[in-house]
């Protein structure tokens, strides 16, 4: 199945009344005929273009929005919000981790032909997952050099959202012996990281990059912000309970827990919510 991804970008006075005013005539196109028998939509811009998608199908598109929507239940005939953000209701689904492309099959694959610039570090491997890194203390480069003191081999990956100081910082760090920092260039190593890690740290400012850590089943560590947001303390305080990860008081320590992925529990709410529609279509008739 080949999904046709149609794009949205209002302009004035639209996007400052998205989610709750009416779509920009000039994103017509994604909202305009064949309408699909699906449409997934995220981000509070999108959302006056789903409503409007969902009218002009005679309401016979089936919709899903991704994330908590301001604009109420009514956004979309499923919701998938995170467990954290704490919105309920007969067609949220509300998972603990985000759902994310992470598989058992995927991870062997990764471990059965790892990537040679992971496989050349000794064991234990430690990889650090590094997002904007807002609100942390920690100098990452010191926590990196230190594991490699400590034995570790170390793979670091930093996101889009890295300041360039820190990245640089970090792979400086890495550049000897042991140590493996991905500058951008070549294949994307993210999940072979995961894949061949003994042991994950990650910075807690990315929902998405600790849920993907908890799929592997792997001891992940955390290291919180300052100061985070109530919303966060809900996510690590739940993912704490279910033994997936602890915050990070270096050195490393050692547990076990099954991975964690809810991506197989949304799409089964999803298909049931879906199998049921034509149903609900015929009845509201």
């Amino acid at each position: 199945m080949i999904p046709d991804i149609r794009r949205v970008s209002p302009g004035r006075p639209y996007e400052w009344f998205a989610p709750f005013g009416p779509p920009d005539p000039h994103d017509a196109a994604a909202f305009a005929p064949p309408y699909p028998d699906i449409c997934i939509a995220a981000g509070r811009r999108t959302i006056p273009a789903l409503r409007r998608l969902k009218r002009d199908s005679g309401r016979r598109a089936f919709t899903i929005y991704l994330n908590a929507p301001a604009s109420g239940l009514h956004t979309a005939d499923i919701i998938v919000a995170p467990r954290h953000d704490g919105l309920t209701g007969p067609n949220v689904v509300a998972p603990l981790t985000p759902p994310n492309r992470i598989t058992p099959e995927r991870l062997a694959e990764a471990r059965a032909a790892p990537d040679p610039r992971i496989a050349a570090l000794p064991r234990p491997r430690a990889a650090l997952l590094v997002g904007s890194a807002e609100g942390i203390a920690h100098d990452l480069d010191h926590i990196a050099a230190s594991l490699l003191a400590g034995g570790y081999g170390v793979m670091a990956t930093t996101s889009r959202r890295t300041p360039a100081r820190i990245a640089g910082a970090l792979g400086a760090a890495l550049s000897g012996p042991g140590g493996f920092f991905w500058d951008g260039t070549g294949e994307n190593p993210y999940l072979a990281m995961l894949a061949n890690a003994d042991r994950i740290l990650v910075t807690g400012d990315s929902v998405n990059m600790i849920g993907e850590a908890v799929a592997t089943g792997v001891p992940v560590h955390v290291i919180e912000p300052q100061a985070p947001r109530r919303k966060f303390r809900a996510y690590l305080g739940a993912l704490e309970e279910a033994g997936a990860v602890r915050r990070w008081r270096g050195p490393f320590e050692d547990w076990s827990y099954a991975p964690i992925n809810s991506t197989p529990m949304v799409a089964a709410r999803i298909w049931e919510a879906y199998a049921a529609f034509p149903d609900k279509l015929r009845r509201d008739a």
